[in-house]
């Protein structure tokens, strides 16, 4: 296995599988075969065709569309076709930061192929022996990716919270660092992805942090998502992320793209130009 197959697992889909979502005239996401007709069963909010899907341009206000698509998203969870409902709304917008088009749970996002954004904290210490970073296990009760592996903190970017503000809840949340450290997290760009799962696909972005961390803090386990942290020599980091599927999907490119900026996976790597080119 490789740095390169972790990428490529990232980005396994099948676009034949999908129908296009439009709002108006906005590509928004993808719509698998079976949920499209599962869709079918409300014509209020859904025109379809043999190659589209489109929320019924009669809705032709945010609010509207988010009203008209509330009560669709809950009664598929009440199927149990959503799963691991969140209570969380998300915009959806057709680039980051644009004006949302419509607001609609997070767990629902995948189910219609929806961008959704987020941003992951690489945590790390830099003590003159090596540099070390910070690991997460996810809790064994999560309701996705139960006991994986996880960068030191990560989470969704929900509506009306910037991206500062949200590293600093975060990092407050699962791993009681508080706001005077967590503000000093440096923005180290984004990575980005498509793939499918079962709920359908998720063409996502991440916005990459890091944080270098005192020799003598420890981040503790607070709002009960993470079960454990542990402080790994880079070594074994690049091991576990290069050789086995022990992270969460998406946290292996965190980790790799840390990797590619801070000079451990440099040019003469054999597949340098795949893993950069991947990453995005």
């Amino acid at each position: 296995m490789s740095f390169l197959d972790r990428i490529r697992e990232c980005n396994e889909h099948d676009l034949s599988q999908f129908k296009p979502l439009y709002i108006r005239q906005h590509r928004v996401g993808w719509v698998r075969h079976d949920m499209m007709d599962r869709l079918a069963d409300y014509p209020d909010v859904f025109e379809i065709t043999p190659d589209t899907i489109s929320l019924d341009p009669r809705l032709d206000s945010p609010e509207l569309r988010s009203t008209a698509i509330k009560p669709v998203l809950e009664a598929l969870r009440d199927v149990g076709v959503i799963p691991a409902w969140r209570d969380e709304i998300y915009p959806v917008t057709t680039v980051f930061g644009g004006e949302p088009l419509l607001q609609m749970e997070r767990a629902a996002l995948p189910c219609l192929g929806m961008r959704a954004y987020g941003v992951h904290i690489n945590g790390f210490v830099a003590n003159g022996r090596g540099l070390k970073m910070w690991i997460a296990r996810r809790s064994a009760t999560k309701s996705t990716f139960p006991g994986k592996l996880d960068n030191m903190v990560a989470g969704g970017l929900p509506i009306g919270l910037s991206l500062e503000e949200n590293v600093i809840k975060e990092c407050h949340e699962e791993a009681g660092i508080p706001a005077s450290l967590a503000s000093r997290a440096i923005r180290a760009g984004s990575i980005s992805y498509c793939k499918q799962v079962p709920e359908g696909l998720k063409p996502d972005v991440q916005f990459v942090c890091d944080l270098e961390l005192p020799p003598d803090f420890e981040p503790q386990p607070v709002d009960g998502e993470v079960e454990a942290f542990y402080l790994w020599p880079l070594d074994r980091v690049m091991d576990v992320v290069s050789n086995t599927t022990e992270f969460k999907f998406n946290c292996n490119l965190v980790i790799i793209d840390f990797l590619v900026r801070r000079g451990f996976i440099t040019p003469e790597h054999h597949d340098y130009p795949q893993i950069v080119k991947g990453l995005r």
